[in-house]
């Protein structure tokens, strides 16, 4: 775990058994710029790089070290964490690093980084070198006589070594290291509280998230590209382009596929045998691909038999290479027939290769002109040529039909443009027989019945005053008026029992019988007629008329109707008056219902003022009786 200490603080809580270790980094500046023993109170003195404790599983040691660990400033805000990073890569003795095993480098800070170039100003202008520089006590040696590293070089040394790093920041600096992780591959970054009390949670995550995806690189060069395929967890399934696959636990199989393709061939010949490795992002496991690329043929070269110089083929002038001439110095032409030294002027060479004095085009623009004759170009397809005293004929460009040329090879053959027919064809793509055997009817007759022309094989039909025929012997005429009204009445009496005649004049009048059917449906390729009325009791009735081979009508009929459904007029009246009723009925009833609510309620009102009413039952002090009793006290009741 490798932390900076400059500016945060921080505290680290022991996860599992995992082996610790753990180095300190202050800014290179401090130490620059300044000679600070004591940059604040209780403060470090400034220094580049320490490593305090190598790998090893005593956690109570590693927790002992950070809770000893003084902090140190700076006196800028970025930090020199690139300088702890490359050591805690490279030194891997140092560090502990063990060879079978997945490396995690943890680098905690809430502050910027300094990279390659910042420290020119401070006078240093070395580069970095990429190695170790630590001492025996674990302190690196060459802040102030090496500029830091360079992004690109973290990259390198991270892939070299297979180490993924963490990115643990602030969220003030998340944004920053979130664009580095793009650059340093197997890296990723998350976010750390201000005290640090979420670190082992954030490992956890990344580390999750590392350990549950791979991802296939390689380091070829840019003449070999390197493309992968994997159906990753889907089993059996299709394998797709992709280099990685996520989602996986421990155990998961997964395959992978390299193509490898060869895009140019390098200047350097010595460059045509490489060796690159296929590895997965941040595991110390590679495959080694050794490559051998084929940039020439053996015939190039002098010893193989279709090397040959000063060869015949090349007039005697020039090397025979794989069935091509390379003329000397003093000749060129395709077999060195041409000798640049007795050649005659560019106009009489013009001359020759062109067909007269009103072009200035040589050898038709399809050709060179080499010696006063014309070289015609050749194409990719070994087909087709381009031939002719001034290259002015091909096999390639005639008319073409239905995208063969010249409608086939059995219809006609291309020759120097036009096409050259095969007896029975004729028209410029030899698409048209030569007969009218096409335009005559299978029953015989006339040519198109009469009623067009055959062109190319094919009738073309007039337009006549009764209408526009059509078909494909001019037999229809969908204008023309036809026999539908004339077989109307027939169909009527006959399969329906209706219409305008009656049982006997049908039997007198009608001279054929229709046959009926479900459905009747008209097949245009038998030339049958449709037909459709609505009669008296607006039902629609069908049927189809067509003429058989000895020209007689036949006639199918639809056996039922197509009526409208019927009203039933009396139980409409009847319901709507029943409904009037009902309405009535119900609102009478809705009325009575609310009157004796509202008289209940009065009701009750007044039994209830009546049981509140109180009366005063006392007598009246000025009343008097109208009537006075006397009795007389002698009177004893005899």
């Amino acid at each position: 775990m490798v932390m900076s200490l400059a500016h945060s603080s921080f505290r680290v809580v022991h996860w599992g058994n995992d082996t610790y270790g753990f180095s300190f980094i202050t800014h290179k500046f401090s130490l620059l710029f300044t000679s600070l023993r004591e940059p604040c109170s209780g403060c470090a003195a400034p220094y580049g790089f320490h490593n305090v404790m190598s790998l090893n599983t005593d956690t109570s040691r590693f927790a002992e070290e950070v809770r000893n660990a003084a902090v140190s400033g700076n006196l800028d805000a970025p930090e020199g964490g690139f300088d702890a990073i490359m050591q805690a890569v490279v030194c891997r003795e140092q560090i502990g690093w063990r060879e079978k095993a997945r490396r995690l480098l943890v680098f905690s800070t809430d502050a910027g980084f300094h990279y390659a170039g910042d420290g020119k100003l401070g006078g240093i202008v070395k580069p970095n070198d990429g190695l170790c520089h630590m001492d025996s006590r674990g302190m690196y040696t060459h802040s102030s006589i090496q500029d830091y590293p360079s992004i690109s070089q973290i990259n390198l040394q991270v892939k070299r070594n297979a180490i993924n790093v963490i990115f643990a920041v602030t969220a003030e600096q998340i944004a920053v290291y979130d664009r580095l992780r793009e650059h340093v591959e197997g890296s990723s970054a998350g976010t750390l509280s201000n005290d640090s009390a979420n670190v082992v949670e954030l490992v956890r995550d990344q580390y999750n998230k590392i350990s549950s995806s791979v991802e296939m690189k390689d380091n070829a060069t840019s003449a070999v590209k390197v493309t992968y395929y994997s159906n990753c967890l889907e089993e059996g399934g299709p394998l797709k382009q992709t280099n990685k696959c996520d989602g996986l636990k421990v155990g998961t199989l997964v395959k992978f596929a390299a193509d490898i393709e060869v895009t140019s061939c390098p200047a350097n010949r010595d460059e045509w045998k490489q060796t690159f490795q296929i590895y997965p992002v941040g595991i110390n496991e590679s495959l080694v691909i050794d490559l051998e690329m084929i940039c020439d043929c053996a015939c190039e070269n002098p010893g193989n038999p279709g090397y040959i110089e000063n060869a015949k083929e090349c007039s005697g002038f020039g090397t025979y290479k794989c069935g091509v001439c390379e003329c000397d110095s003093s000749h060129f032409g395709r077999t060195c027939e041409c000798d640049s030294d007795n050649t005659h002027s560019d106009r009489d060479q013009a001359a020759g290769c062109r067909p007269d004095n009103t072009t200035t085009v040589d050898c038709s623009g399809r050709g060179s002109c080499v010696c006063g004759m014309c070289d015609c170009e050749t194409r990719p397809n070994p087909e087709e040529r381009i031939y002719g005293s001034f290259c002015e004929c091909d096999n390639f460009s005639c008319d073409r039909q239905g995208g063969q040329l010249c409608s086939g090879e059995d219809h006609g053959k291309c020759e120097c443009g036009k096409c050259q027919c095969l007896p029975g064809w004729t028209g410029l793509a030899c698409d048209c027989r030569a007969t009218n055997e096409t335009c005559i009817p299978p029953n015989g007759g006339e040519v198109c019945s009469g009623k067009g022309e055959c062109v190319c094989g094919t009738c073309k039909c007039f337009e006549g005053e009764e209408g526009r025929y059509s078909g494909r012997y001019c037999e229809k005429c969908p204008t023309c008026p036809g026999r539908c009204l004339e077989f109307k009445e027939c169909v009527q009496c006959q399969v329906y029992k209706t219409g305008k005649l009656s049982e006997e004049e049908c039997a007198r009048n009608c001279t054929f019988v229709p046959r009926v059917i479900d459905v009747v449906e008209a097949d245009e390729e038998k030339d049958e007629n449709l037909c459709a009325y609505y009669d008296e009791d607006d039902c629609r009735f069908a049927y189809v008329y067509a003429y058989d081979e000895n020209g007689k009508v036949e006639i199918r009929a639809q056996q039922e109707r197509e009526c409208p459904a019927q009203v039933y007029i009396p139980g409409i009246v009847l319901g709507v008056i029943g409904a009037i009723v009902l309405i009535g009925l119900a609102m009478l009833l809705l009325w009575k219902l609310l009157t004796t609510i509202h008289d209940r309620r009065e009701f009750a009102k007044f039994e209830k003022e009546r049981s509140m009413a109180r009366w005063n039952a006392g007598e009246n002090p000025i009343y008097k009786q109208a009537t006075s009793t006397f009795k007389n006290p002698t009177y004893a009741g005899k």
